[in-house]
């Protein structure tokens, strides 16, 4: 039996919540000055919060704006370390020429496996996941696994501040909704027990750590490193980003699935290598006279990915709670700017 798990956790899981952070103060320096060069990253727990990383920007502010911004996340914050400097200059100046800010190779994948157009094992885990979290907004996670037939085979879920009768009830209630049966299966439900501390109060955060949640769970693989706490200028994000529009694109001649794979070079304005599978075969695009691939290398370059998805906006706070793949209102998961 083939079986395939994905898991997914809530806004108030102590590493979304550092990644909430990070892209919150990246939204604040866009808002001040959408040219802002920002990598941050925030390491939080047990009231008190590190930050550390590189801005660059025209705007004016305070670190007392930065703190008010963690308060505003995690209330019950007691010391606040910020160590903030200015971008390298030797990453600058490639950077400046519009040359990518790093190298890496990014994964880009969109499937027919549901409305969202990610794996289905990811789907209903993130499903569920909201589902409870409407009712009951705490730090939570779940995990489902599916069988071959994308049947559900069984389902663990802990939440804080929720008895597990209670979740019991939303679990059957959202299966009920979603196959309008009843559930039969495995159910993990708070496996240790019932608990009421969690958050930054229970465990570390740190950003970047649940970049299987972020993309598309643990059967695609992960091409470059987290997104949250990142500018436009970071391919790791906006090439992540211009390939998942890449795939979704492709998507209408596919049967099952399609994966695009960019690679960069710090500095280079164009990818030093695109890839196409469509539904498992690898089709070929570096030919001399292949139209469809100069079009893609002129597409990838970083201005033109920042110009046609809207990212000097301050869009990404909204990116950091349930994954960037999946949401409509996201630019990239839109191909008609492609």
């Amino acid at each position: 039996m083939i079986l395939k798990t994905a898991e997914c956790v809530t806004p108030k899981h102590p590493d979304k919540m550092a990644d909430n952070i990070s892209d919150s103060i990246l939204d604040y320096f866009l808002e001040k000055d959408e040219n802002s060069r920002v990598a941050i990253e925030v390491l939080g727990g047990h009231k008190k919060i590190y930050i550390c990383g590189e801005i660059t920007t025209n705007a004016n502010y305070k670190n007392e704006e930065i703190e008010k911004i963690v308060k505003n996340i995690y209330a019950n914050v007691e010391d606040i370390e910020i160590n903030i400097v200015k971008q390298s200059p030797e990453i600058a100046k490639g950077v400046d020429i519009g040359g990518a800010g790093d190298q890496g190779i990014m994964i880009g994948y969109a499937c027919l496996d549901n409305e969202e157009n990610i794996p289905q094992e990811l789907y209903l885990s993130r499903s569920l996941c909201k589902f409870i979290y409407q009712k009951y907004p705490f730090d939570g996670k779940t995990q489902i696994t599916i069988n071959k037939n994308k049947e559900i085979q069984s389902i663990v879920c802990s939440f804080q501040n929720v008895l597990t009768k209670d979740l019991e009830i939303e679990i059957k209630k959202w299966y009920k909704k979603e196959y309008n049966k009843d559930y039969i299966n495995k159910l993990y439900i708070n496996p240790c027990g019932d608990w009421k501390i969690g958050g930054f109060d229970a465990d570390t955060g740190l950003t970047g750590r649940k970049i299987a949640v972020d993309n598309y769970g643990p059967q695609v693989e992960i091409g470059g490193g987290c997104f949250s706490g990142k500018d436009y200028t970071k391919v790791d994000r906006s090439g992540a980003y211009k390939a998942r529009q890449i795939a979704l694109y492709f998507l209408k001649n596919a049967k099952n699935f399609v994966k695009v794979k960019i690679a960069y070079s710090i500095g280079i304005e164009y990818p030093v290598m695109i890839s196409l599978n469509i539904d498992g075969k690898d089709i070929d695009l570096e030919k001399k006279d292949n139209a469809l691939y100069k079009k893609l290398l002129k597409d990838c370059s970083v201005k033109n990915i920042v110009k046609d998805l809207k990212l000097k906006n301050p869009i990404y706070k909204n990116t950091s709670k349930w994954g960037h793949f999946g949401n409509k209102t996201f630019n990239w998961e839109n191909t008609n700017s492609f």
